[in-house]
């Protein structure tokens, strides 16, 4: 297998972008004096680089994607739940129940890339048969 480095671009960079935002409002809290949102933030921002580097696909090529995606998406919703509960609450910033429904297109990447698995490598060129 080569570098594949586009690919672990992809995943490195799309669940980072994905947690950039906490960083960004973690900091800002800790700017404002709002120590418990700010630290709290971070922690959760540290455990995603954890989790991202340590579930990478590259270094578990025979596990399916759906288990590697596991630990950062809970942390993805976990950090949904940070900010509803930094901004003040879910009445604060105007969420009611029917808001959870947003949460299911976050569920297509276990549907799509889910049973793919690392050493699959479906990028490589295939061989020809010889019959």
């Amino acid at each position: 297998m080569g570098e594949r480095i586009g690919e672990k671009i992809g995943w490195s960079g799309g669940w980072c972008g994905g947690f950039i935002w906490v960083a960004i409002s973690s900091v800002i809290f800790l700017y404002r004096g709002r120590w418990g949102e700010g630290l709290s933030g971070l922690a959760l921002v540290a455990a995603a680089g954890a989790s991202i580097f340590l579930a990478a696909p590259w270094r578990h090529p025979t596990t399916p994607y759906w288990r590697l995606m596991l630990p950062p998406f809970v942390l993805l919703l976990g950090s949904a739940g940070w900010g509803v509960w930094a901004y003040g609450g879910a009445e604060e910033i105007g969420l009611d129940w029917w808001s959870l429904f947003w949460i299911l297109p976050l569920l297509l990447p276990f549907v799509n890339a889910g049973k793919i698995r690392w050493q699959d490598n479906h990028n490589a060129p295939q061989k020809e048969r010889k019959e």
